[in-house]
């Protein structure tokens, strides 16, 4: 491992930490980071440039190979986790600029984080970065027309406005990243190992710059919405497996949807909410960063270590009947 894969990975799994510790700056200094609010598209649009450069072909194959679980992954991602941001918006009386924010971040496609999270978990990863992929292309669409049919209750949205913001953010970065790496080839494989690090660095000033644009609000409102972002993460593992349960996808499969459905693309929502909303609107994608981070590596870590005891049992299994043999 050389040392650009080294500085990323230890960015990878310290992600949360450095999350926090922008947040906890943002509140302390507030005045330090606000002007970071002009640049969250172009930090955002630099992570989907990364993203479009990692996209392959054979991510894609996967829809023939296995449409199944692709299928399920898919539609679980863009109803589950905006049915449960509207739900939880309701149940807590939510005001309307953070009710809002929360169904920004559940309509949102899945993040990339998930694809390391279900590697970790011994889950199918293959599976999971297809469900990324396709979410995230399908999100100029689908994105919009979610937060349109369930925001508009709280606050005015514009289909249109939301629609442009998404491809300007989304769908163009992606679009250069992959052409990127067809005519640059040899660059693209030579920085592919520094992504990691600068998606982080990315999404850390992206939290800095929505927690001090709102930082009297978080200090009024921060518990609320800690609670329904951890339940609204929370849920969306649990109804993600148990789909995968309902349609008798396989253990693997059953783990990439739990995450993959669990786990959002918040920085779109953090931007998409300073963007046509209150600041106050970004606050739930701000947290929803922090949190997904801390709670993704513990489900990893409690499916990594029961894949191994399963995998040890098997192998006792079979040892013993070979030596009964």
């Amino acid at each position: 491992m050389n040392t650009l894969q080294k500085i990323g990975k230890f960015a990878g799994d310290t992600f949360a930490l450095w999350v926090l510790v922008a947040a906890g700056f943002a509140i302390w200094l507030p005045e330090n980071f606000t002007w970071l609010g002009s640049y969250v598209t172009l930090l955002l649009g630099i992570v989907m440039f990364g993203m479009g450069m990692t996209i392959k072909v054979s991510d894609f194959k996967l829809i023939l190979k296995q449409p199944k679980g692709v299928a399920i992954g898919v539609v679980s991602q863009f109803v589950v986790m905006p049915l449960l941001a509207f739900a939880l918006a309701k149940i807590f009386a939510l005001s309307p600029e953070v009710a809002v924010g929360v169904i920004l971040v559940g309509c949102c496609p899945g993040g990339t984080s998930s694809n390391v999270m279900t590697f970790l978990a011994k889950g199918n990863t293959a599976l999971s970065v297809t469900i990324t992929s396709i979410t995230t292309l399908l999100a100029p669409i689908l994105t919009p027309a979610l937060i349109y049919l369930l925001a508009s209750e709280w606050l005015p949205v514009s289909f249109s406005a939301m629609f442009l913001s998404v491809v300007k953010v989304v769908l163009v970065p992606i679009v250069l990243g992959v052409l990127a790496q067809l005519f640059f080839k040899p660059v693209v494989e030579k920085g592919v190992a520094i992504l990691p690090t600068v998606s982080v660095i990315a999404i850390v000033l992206i939290v800095a710059a929505v927690v001090s644009g709102s930082r009297d609000r978080i200090l009024d409102t921060g518990l609320i919405i800690f609670a329904v972002v951890i339940l609204h993460n929370g849920l969306g593992y649990l109804f993600g497996y148990l789909i995968g349960k309902l349609f008798k996808l396989n253990y693997e499969d059953k783990k990439a949807v739990s995450i993959e459905v669990g786990m959002q693309n918040s920085g779109l929502g953090a931007n998409l909410a300073m963007a046509h909303f209150d600041p106050v609107a970004a606050v739930p994608s701000a947290i929803f960063s922090f949190w997904h981070n801390i709670s993704g590596p513990i489900l990893a870590t409690y499916w990594s270590t029961r894949a191994a005891k399963r995998k040890g049992n098997k192998e006792n299994t079979v040892e013993k009947q070979t030596v009964e043999a």
